[in-house]
């Protein structure tokens, strides 16, 4: 073997071996120093966290105060009324409920009216229809009188003014006379029958005609409350304004509900009162009839006798 080699490797050997030694401790120092940030980690992650919030806190002040503005404000809101006729009208003006319970009481008088002339007038025209078929066949008064008996109705009235001119007239020769006085008896018993039959027709005609200018005047009233309200509130919300307005409204509604049956049951009236005051003329033209028949007689008999 040369010896100047193994020399030499002997030498690059015996420089080898520290190397070799401190191999693992630089290994061992390369693994710890990429440590050394996790070392710093708590500082480092600290500073990292905090900083992240610093910079977070106006984003959750937003959000606080978006869920603030989405929740409502219970001081600003309007609590809900209910609108129901009821309801409008006990939180109506005092002069909206005066109208209101005006314009209630009229209605109740139409119907009232209604019911009391449907079966006055039914009445009397079945009672003057059939004492005008009783009396077709009567030849004179007395015996009309005796056929109708004690029904008293405008026929009955005729016969009586008629027998009563007979008799008051008697030794009058002037039939004419007693004609024209008997006929100014029967138009005064028309007349007041007619009178009577048109019981309560002015007050449905003025019911008709004046209700929706009443219900119109606490309109007016109520939308004046309504406005002036609107000012002291100073706001123009429609939650705010609708119910002054809904409550005056309410009595336009009451003033149609009032005229509209008086004007539609004084028209049916004056269509039924017309037939009957017909009967009734047919009833004055009967009695003149007979009362024309037994003057005829009364001037036949005393002719005949003068004949004898």
């Amino acid at each position: 073997m040369n010896l100047p080699l193994f020399r030499t490797f002997l030498k690059l050997a015996m420089v080898a071996a520290p190397l070799a030694l401190a191999a693992p401790s630089f290994a061992q120092q390369g693994t710890v120093a990429p440590q050394q940030p996790a070392v710093t980690q708590p500082t480092t992650s600290s500073s990292v966290t905090s900083a992240p919030t610093t910079q977070q806190q106006p984003a959750d002040i937003a959000a606080g105060v978006s869920d603030s503005a989405a929740k409502p404000i219970k001081g600003v809101t309007t609590p809900l009324r209910e609108l129901s006729p009821w309801s409008m009208f006990l939180s109506a003006d005092i002069i909206v409920k005066a109208v209101m319970i005006g314009l209630a009481f009229a209605s109740v008088v139409t119907w009232t009216i209604f019911i009391a002339k449907m079966i006055e007038l039914s009445f009397a025209q079945r009672r003057l229809r059939g004492a005008l078929a009783r009396i077709s066949e009567s030849r004179s008064l007395a015996e009309a009188q005796m056929a109708l008996g004690s029904k008293r109705n405008a026929l009955s009235l005729l016969l009586a003014a008629a027998m009563r001119e007979a008799r008051l007239s008697a030794g009058i020769s002037s039939d004419s006379g007693i004609k024209e006085r008997a006929a100014s008896s029967f138009a005064e018993i028309v007349r007041a029958e007619a009178r009577r039959i048109r019981t309560g027709m002015a007050a449905l005609a003025t019911i008709g005609a004046t209700s929706p200018f009443v219900g119109l005047f606490g309109t007016v009233w109520g939308i004046m409350n309504s406005f002036i309200g609107i000012s002291k509130s100073q706001t123009t919300n429609l939650a705010v304004v609708a119910p002054g307005i809904a409550e005056a409204l309410l009595a336009t509604a009451f003033g149609l509900v009032a005229a509209i049956p008086a004007v539609i049951i004084y028209n049916h009236f004056a269509r039924v009162m017309r037939n009957y005051l017909e009967l009734v003329n047919r009833s004055s033209g009967a009695a003149g009839r007979l009362l024309s028949r037994d003057l005829d007689r009364t001037h036949v008999s005393a002719t005949a006798r003068a004949a004898e």
